[in-house]
């Protein structure tokens, strides 16, 4: 059994990037995003098991992008559902890790040291989520009123997530439901306790065109 597995979801069509190419597929540099997101994991890990989620209909177009561009990452692509929770039900009933995480496919820029926090903290913790702090005032509004909120009481959450296998797949035996925000929210109705971790503030997911900009820029940088 591989010890470590990743669930990478890519399962976007582009509509907040008002773009006809899936984001996923859009070129950072010289190559697409997700090629960039599935060589974090392999720079971490070259044993790691990758299992890519895409939509049915864009698998093909994957293909070619990845023989266009001498990809030779291994790599298990697997079709996605409607909807991500179903993209992931997938992908587990291939996962053979003992620990898996699922990230997502558009956020390339994930530390090394983050990836290794993750998987060092299931050594004593069943789930593990990066987190930023709130640099922004925030406030709340109910039933049109609202009023400030401490920002010290929320963080922002990135992936990857992680989890024992044998925890992800029976919190995924659940019914979906709209209410499912990401795979923590789910361990959290089960009441399995959340353990954070720093996350890295570069680590954006890339789902607009200020976000493209700002992946650029940090690109450039990296380079």
């Amino acid at each position: 059994m591989a010890r470590k597995s990743v669930i990478i979801t890519a399962g976007g069509i582009g509509k907040r990037m008002d773009s006809d190419l899936p984001k996923q597929f859009l070129t950072l540099g010289t190559k697409p995003i997700l090629m960039h997101t599935i060589e974090l994991f392999y720079q971490f890990d070259e044993t790691i098991e990758i299992l890519l989620t895409l939509p049915a209909d864009w698998r093909g177009y994957w293909e070619t992008l990845v023989e266009k561009h001498y990809f030779r990452i291994p790599h298990l692509v697997i079709s996605g559902g409607e909807e991500r929770f179903f993209s992931i039900k997938n992908a587990l009933r291939k996962v053979t890790g003992e620990f898996v995480a699922v990230h997502d496919g558009v956020r390339p820029f994930t530390s090394q040291e983050v990836i290794k926090l993750c998987f060092k903290a299931m050594e004593q913790h069943q789930v593990v989520v990066p987190v930023i702090p709130v640099r922004e005032s925030m406030r709340k509004i109910i039933d049109g009123n609202n009023h400030a909120v401490m920002r010290e009481d929320f963080k922002l959450v990135q992936t990857p997530q992680c989890f024992h296998s044998s925890v992800l797949k029976t919190l995924y035996e659940q019914n979906y439901s709209q209410s499912f925000t990401d795979d923590a929210s789910l361990a959290e109705l089960m009441k399995i306790p959340v353990h954070l971790i720093s996350g890295n503030e570069e680590n954006i997911k890339i789902t607009t065109r200020m976000d493209m900009l700002v992946a650029e820029t940090l690109f450039a940088r990296k380079k």
